[in-house]
Order: structure tokens, then sequence, then C-alpha cells
């Protein structure tokens, strides 16, 4: 690559097909290496399928329609998001499935709702779960003359949105189908709010309830297709909401939907943990997910003795659920690349452009060198980048991949 097209790439989150991450890409960058991200949109595809489940992935961890058309492909039903804003940029990048896992809620919202219905090819269902809601609701879609599908999303006490009793549910049910202009189409719960040393107990029961609810609902004809939805599962905890939906028979009577979304780039974090004891608790399972996702920065300063500073910082990384982890380290320039392990190293701090990172007896660094770290929880690495970097296994860019952030 000459000079001139050097320049080219060095804008932040950006690189031109061809670059190699060591010697052409103004770093930090996000990266995303594709064998890890292929293996994990295969593994999870057939894990659902294998359960009698279909996978509805959630797009709010990547906002990055390449994997959206991937994990279709590759036969997602549909995918998950969180907003309308964020329903919009799927649609105009082709998806026409979306479960809106959220509620629908103001007049602007529901308008951006609307006009995308006009599109017969969509199908959208977004959350209810308060009498409020199923009015404003009502009565908007009534006069764009549109029939709104929605869900009824049950919850539990200290969570986050959801009706908290049974009783709840049932008399939210009737309060939708008073109104001519929505359509009940299922219901979704969220197990990612239940914790403690009792939550694969807890866990189990909610799903079970959640079944039992949607056979209640059925049987008092008041879902508005033939066979609703029932819908849960983040990412830590999909295995027991499959094997629940499974023994009873979910998938029978409903379209069992499961929803985890970070298991596309995976992390070495909080998610790397979850999937360790999804793998203990399914002998079956040989191989988990691998991490896809790394974010690649310069040793900037070596101020003092084991102490260095790294070009990457909160506005670069995810922070909220540990620090980013140091992995291999390579020389700026020098291809092919071999890395160097310097996982022994640690990040103890992160401001907004700057890392802080002990150097482990034995390591070696310069100013320049590339340090290639692991994430923990890549919704909130995702976020930070406009662009990331698709690399092959000799680290040059196949593939630049926009968010929709």
């Amino acid at each position: 690559m000459s000079t001139a097209q050097n320049t080219a790439v060095v804008e932040k989150g950006f690189a031109q097909t061809g670059a190699n991450l060591v010697r052409d890409v103004s770093l930090p960058a996000l990266v995303l290496h594709r064998e890890a991200l292929e293996h994990n949109i295969r593994w999870m595809q057939t894990f659902v399928s294998n359960s009698g489940a279909e996978l509805a992935p959630h797009g709010k961890t990547s906002m990055t329609p390449a994997l959206f058309r991937r994990q279709l492909d590759a036969g997602a039903w549909g995918i998950t998001l969180a907003s309308a804003t964020q329903t919009r940029a799927a649609y105009a990048h082709g998806v026409r499935r979306v479960l809106m896992a959220n509620q629908l809620v103001g007049t602007p919202n529901m308008a951006l709702i609307a006009d995308l219905l006009a599109d017969p090819t969509f199908d959208f269902h977004c959350m209810v779960d308060h009498p409020d809601n199923v009015a404003d609701l009502g009565a908007y879609f009534a006069s764009r003359g549109v029939r709104l599908n929605v869900m009824i999303e049950y919850g539990v006490v200290g969570g986050r949105c959801g009706c908290r009793t049974e009783e709840e549910v049932l008399a939210l049910a009737k309060a939708i189908n008073a109104q001519p202009a929505l359509a009940l189409t299922g219901i979704e719960g969220y197990e990612g709010v239940i914790h403690g040393d009792h939550a694969v107990t807890g866990i189990r029961e909610f799903a079970a309830s959640l079944v039992r609810l949607a056979v209640q609902l059925q049987d008092s004809g008041a879902f508005a297709i033939a066979k609703p939805i029932i819908t849960a599962s983040g990412s830590a905890w999909y295995d027991l909401i499959a094997e629940s939906f499974e023994a009873q028979n979910a998938s029978g009577r409903f379209l069992s939907v499961l929803r985890p979304g970070s298991y596309v780039a995976h992390d070495h974090g909080i998610y790397k943990e979850a999937q360790c004891c999804v793998l203990d608790r399914r002998s079956d399972l040989h191989e988990g997910l691998r991490p896809a996702l790394e974010v690649w920065a310069h040793v900037q300063s070596l101020p003092e003795p084991g102490f260095a500073v790294i070009a990457l910082g909160k506005r670069d990384v995810a922070y909220d659920a540990g620090l980013p982890v140091p992995l291999l380290r390579y020389k700026a320039g020098v291809v092919p690349a071999t890395g160097d392990d310097v996982s022994a190293c640690k990040v103890t701090a992160v401001m907004d452009q700057h890392a802080f990172m002990t150097v482990a007896p034995g390591v070696e660094l310069r100013v320049g060198d590339i340090i290639s770290f692991g994430t923990s929880h890549p919704c909130l690495t995702f976020d930070k980048w406009r662009t990331g970097c698709l690399v092959d296994e000799q680290l040059n860019v196949i593939e630049t991949m926009e968010t929709c952030f």
C-alpha cells in the first residue's frame, strides 16, 4: 500500500479492505475476527434450532446491519431491537421482521412504526405492560388506519418492565382485545434480572409461568393468531429458557423465540463466564462460543518502570462490567504479524482517552507497540464506534462494518 493510500485509511474506526491491522489502520480500532464470528453465528443458530425454537438475536448489541444479514442468512427468524429508531435503522437495511422487546411509548415513536407498517411485508411486534400504553397505542394506530401487533410483557418484582402478576396479564389481555387497532400476538419475558443463589430455580419457574399464562390466554381465545409467540432469553441463561420451553412443549402450541444478542461477538468477561456456566449445565455441548471482538490500541507512553499508558479509553471500550483485558502485543508495521502473550499485564483504570496498565515482569514494551484487548459486555463497546474492521487470520481487513447507533 502506498503512502497516499495509507493516508486515506487513518480515520478512527475506518479501514479500507486489504489494509493490515498492524501496518495500515489508524488505532484504536474495533476489530472482529471472521473465524470466531462465523463460528458463533453457526453455533447459536444450531443450538436454538436443535431446541425446537426460533432465533431472533438482539440487534441492540451491535446495531451492525452486516451482522444482521449474516444472522438472518444463517436462519434467524427475525431481529430483536429495543427502540423505534433502532427498528427504522434495521428496516432501512432490509430487516423485515422485528421483535421490539420494549414498550412503544410516545407519539413520535408510534409514528415511526406506523410509517414502516405501510409496507405489508414488514412484520413487527412490540411489548405492552400497562393499560395506559394500550389505550394510547389503540387510539393512535386507529387514527392511522393500521393494526399493531402487541405482546404482553411479564416481569418480576424489582426487575424491569412487565406486568408483575398473572392477574395483571389476564386483565391487560382484555384491555388489548377491546382495541380494534391492536392484535395480541404473544407473551414475552426477560429472565436476566433474576439473580442470587437460587437464580437457576427462579428462571425455570419464571419460564414455566410464561408458558402457563400463554396456555391460559390461548384457551380463552385472547390471541389474534393461531400460533402465538412466546419469547424470553438474554445472553446468559438461554439454555435454561430453551430447556424449559421445550420441556413444557411450548413449541407445540406456540412459536418459541429466543433472543440472545451478545453471542455474535461474545467477550472475554461476563459472557465468557456465563458461557462456562452453560457448558457446565449442558454436558452435550462440547464447544462454546469464541470471543470475536477486540479493541486494538498503541502503547502511548512508558512514563515509569512497570507502567504503561495505552491510547485507549472510555470513548473506545466498555468499562461497566470489567476493564479491558490485554491479550497480545504486536510490533507496529511488522507483517506477517506475530503476537506475543501479554495477558499477565493488567489494566487498572481507564480515562476518556487513556488506559493505565501495569506491565508484568518479563514483558518488554516500547512506545508504538500495538496491543489487542478483550472486552466485557460487547453492547457498550460496539456503541462507541461507527465502523469496525472484520479481519482474517492474517489480520487483513476483509470488510468494514458500519454501525447504526
